[in-house]
């Protein structure tokens, strides 16, 4: 599979119904691809491309040098405005700076409750890319009642509207925990990140170093990925944003250790194209970890934890490892080259693909539409498959036994 176009045809719609959908971007962001490195801002942009490729219609909403595949995008935001909240701060050497009380957010509300409700049309969907970010336009939107607001990628522990589309399983089932709900909804689904092909290189040929991408944060268990590769003697190269000396701890940077900041979409491209294996450590519940699936599209193996979304995106022993203890991620380093880098991309972009994932996002919003009409009992007798839950697994290699021989030779 070598291009975008070709997945498109190889996972068709799933929809003949074409919906009208009201995308709310981040206010304290731009949606284009210069801010790669926030995951919402992402989605909303790659959500626009994918779903006006399937044909439906879509509204942006965000700030003014915005670059989306859109039908309309609306402005909220201008670079005033990011004047006034956030002044010269440099979002590439800190993390994103924002607060659900600061300019940024009030005006995208204040502005957005306006612009949206002029637009709205009979059974259009709106859609909270930056949740409660957007809590006043999604409740003007419910008490009008002709649109339904459903929250499309739920990566956080907040999530407040009816009709909600979680990252993975981990984070779902994390949230009902929190949320002590005893009853899961129908119309609380999974659908998973997801990602252009066009945007990483695959190679098999890989240099001798090993990568951290991400914000530079213990809760991503940067210093582990430091830790490891010193045990083992190997080179590590960190790109992301924040200071390494301060958030450790430390004086300098390590010497095996090279750091190369911001990485942006052509950094990024090159660094997991050629790293041997990518480090993410999460030491907490992590909804999702899109740098995983970067890496695996790449044909990059990755070591993760044994838990939160990892348990759902890395086959173990067969996209990379998932691990428990430092000696076991040592393990994982020094044998990460039994790892094929086919089987990792062929993976990744089988099951988190755009044109894979859409289809997923349509059958969803199939099921939500029908409550304009029957409701959960709408029958459909044009469908033939439930593939959009389906798992392509990559066609891995397996040593087959003769059980009788197996037992002579014990004998």
């Amino acid at each position: 599979m070598n291009s975008e176009e070709d997945l498109y045809d190889k996972f068709p719609s799933l929809s003949k119904q074409k919906y009208r959908f009201h995308v709310l971007s981040l206010p304290h962001t731009v949606t284009t691809k210069e801010y790669c490195a926030c995951a919402y801002t992402m989605k909303v942009l790659k959500f626009c491309t994918m779903m006006k490729k399937r044909g439906h219609y879509i509204i942006h909403y965000g700030h003014e040098d915005s670059v989306v595949d859109c039908d309309e995008h609306v402005t909220l935001i201008t670079n005033d405005d990011m004047k006034i909240a956030y002044g010269n701060y440099d979002w590439r050497k800190g993390f994103f700076k924002h607060d659900t009380n600061d300019h940024c957010h009030k005006e995208f509300n204040n502005r957005g409750k306006v612009e949206v409700l002029n637009r709205i049309q009979q059974k259009d969907f709106v859609l909270p890319f930056w949740g409660q970010g957007a809590y006043n336009i999604i409740e003007a939107v419910k008490n009008d009642g002709r649109a339904l607001a459903v929250e499309p990628g739920i990566g956080y522990n907040n999530p407040w509207c009816k009709f909600r589309i979680y990252e993975s399983y981990a984070v779902l089932h994390h949230t009902m925990g929190l949320q002590n709900e005893k009853n899961p909804s129908w119309y609380h689904t999974v659908i998973p990140n997801y990602f252009e092909l066009d945007d990483f290189d695959f190679s098999t040929d890989k240099k001798d170093y090993y990568l951290y991408l991400g914000r530079i944060s213990v809760c991503k268990g940067v210093q582990i990925a430091i830790q490891v590769t010193e045990k083992i003697g190997a080179k590590l190269i960190i790109a992301g944003q924040g200071d390494i000396c301060t958030e450790l701890g430390c004086d300098e940077i390590p010497d095996h250790v090279e750091y190369v900041g911001y990485a942006d979409v052509e950094k990024r491209r090159k660094l997991m194209k050629d790293a041997k294996g990518l480090f993410l450590l999460s030491n907490y519940v992590e909804p999702f970890g899109g740098t995983a699936v970067e890496a695996m599209i790449s044909g990059t193996p990755v070591i993760t934890p044994d838990w939160g979304v990892f348990a759902e995106t890395v086959i173990h022993g067969v996209t990379g490892y998932r691990c428990r203890s430092f000696e076991q991620i040592c393990w994982a380093a020094k044998n990460i080259g039994n790892i094929k880098s086919k089987d990792c991309r062929e993976w990744a972009i089988n099951n988190y693909s755009c044109a894979k994932v859409s289809t997923m996002y349509e059958e969803f919003f199939s099921q939500v539409y029908n409550l304009w009409n029957k409701g959960w009992y709408e029958e459909n007798e044009d469908r033939n498959n439930l593939d959009w839950l389906y798992k392509e697994l990559p066609n891995i290699e397996t040593k087959k036994y003769n059980v009788d021989e197996i037992i002579i030779k014990e004998l």
